[in-house]
């Protein structure tokens, strides 16, 4: 069951990616900032699904890494600074890219460079936990 949950939770995030770069095209960068973070939200759940962790309803996944670090390989926790620094900065944006304030428009206030820094997280945050995956796959 699990499994095929874990798989799940990847394909999704590899659809994702492409509506990131959809959103992107549309110069709609608040969207793309905020499915950013419910993507990197959920490549990090799957993550400690694979180690058998179950994390629910916590949007600032990073820090869970760390907590249950002694599960990963070198190659997560080696990148955990980076995993924890773009969960928290995704977090901090959830709502705010996808509400607004009045003194705070997210069309207005999201650049492409911002958008482009999320897309690039969340790659890199895609790529690391695939590899994280299959090589515990390999040693089961």
């Amino acid at each position: 069951m699990k499994k095929r949950l874990l798989e799940d939770y990847l394909e999704r995030s590899e659809k994702r990616v492409k509506a990131l770069h959809f959103f992107e095209e549309l110069n709609d960068f608040p969207d793309v900032i905020r499915e950013a973070q419910e993507t990197v939200e959920l490549l990090l759940k799957a993550l400690l699904l694979s180690v058998g962790v179950d994390i629910l309803k916590i949007h600032d996944v990073g820090k869970y890494i760390a907590q249950y670090g002694d599960l990963f390989s070198e190659g997560i926790l080696d990148n955990l600074p980076e995993i924890q620094k773009i969960s928290r900065e995704l977090r901090k944006d959830r709502e705010l890219a996808f509400y607004g304030m009045d003194d705070w428009i997210p069309l207005n206030e999201y650049t492409r460079e911002d958008a482009s820094q999320a897309i690039g997280w969340v790659e890199f945050i895609l790529q690391l936990v695939k590899k994280e995956i299959a090589g515990s796959e390999k040693e089961n």
